[in-house]
């Protein structure tokens, strides 16, 4: 998806190996053929991945025994109630502890709320018989992926990372500082998995109040623009969203 395959580039670049895992065949189909389905990856993009950096993609999750770390980037839609469906983080981590073996490292970056990786993804990957911490890394780096944004690119956006354990936390920024520029460590999965949820609702809440105040300014023939760009000169306490 728009997350997993701009990571499976990034870290093709640098001569990592790469195995996209997709349940949707005709995403597969389309990166064989060296087809983008991204408007910002380009399908020369996806045809120097597959021949010159050995990238393949599938639908066998088995082949996941072989590679060393696994990044989740499942969607976390929202269900008819307005809460998180995380049922596709919960099948894939069912799908991962069939195959889940010693050293290697599984990281979410799907959107979700505090507790998810620990216990709950945990506690399905420990199905398996392994431990996290002990025989498998566990961690948890928020995706900020703005598709479209030319200002900005993965290997420029800071990428924070929490860890299970410390040893979690060690292997997950030396995965994410092979592609990335800074990696922000955090004390815990749970303090990443909060960063996310703040990072968005301070988006959503700001998107709703310049909203609600260009309507506002429409009815007293006030330009919503000029009055952002006057507020804007204020050194401190204010962001702009247009």
């Amino acid at each position: 998806g728009y997350v997993g395959l701009p990571l499976a580039f990034a870290f093709g670049k640098k001569k990592f190996k790469v195995i996209g895992f997709d349940i949707d065949q005709k995403k597969i189909n389309s990166l064989d053929e060296g087809k983008s389905f991204l408007s910002h990856i380009s399908d020369k993009d996806i045809s120097k991945m597959n021949l010159k950096n050995g990238f393949t993609s599938t639908t066998d999750f088995s082949r996941l025994t072989e590679v060393d770390a696994i990044i989740i980037c499942v969607p976390t839609p929202l269900s008819k109630f307005k809460k998180p469906d995380l049922e596709p983080v919960y099948q894939t981590g069912k799908t991962v502890s069939k195959y889940l073996k010693k050293g290697q490292i599984v990281v979410l970056e799907s959107s979700t709320y505090p507790g998810t990786t620990n216990p709950e993804l945990k506690n399905i990957l420990e199905s398996s018989g392994l431990s996290s911490g002990k025989d498998f890394y566990l961690a948890y780096s928020p995706e900020r992926e703005d598709p479209g944004n030319k200002d900005y690119e993965l290997k420029t956006i800071p990428k924070v990372c929490g860890g299970y354990t410390k040893s979690c936390l060690k292997v997950g920024k030396a995965l994410y500082s092979s592609i990335i520029d800074e990696v922000v460590e955090v004390s815990s999965t749970e303090c990443a998995e909060m960063t996310k949820l703040l990072e968005n609702i301070h988006r959503s809440v700001n998107i709703g109040l310049v909203n609600e105040m260009k309507i506002i300014s429409d009815a007293m023939n006030i330009d919503i623009n000029e009055v952002i760009s006057a507020a804007a000169t204020k050194p401190f306490g204010f962001v702009s969203y247009r």
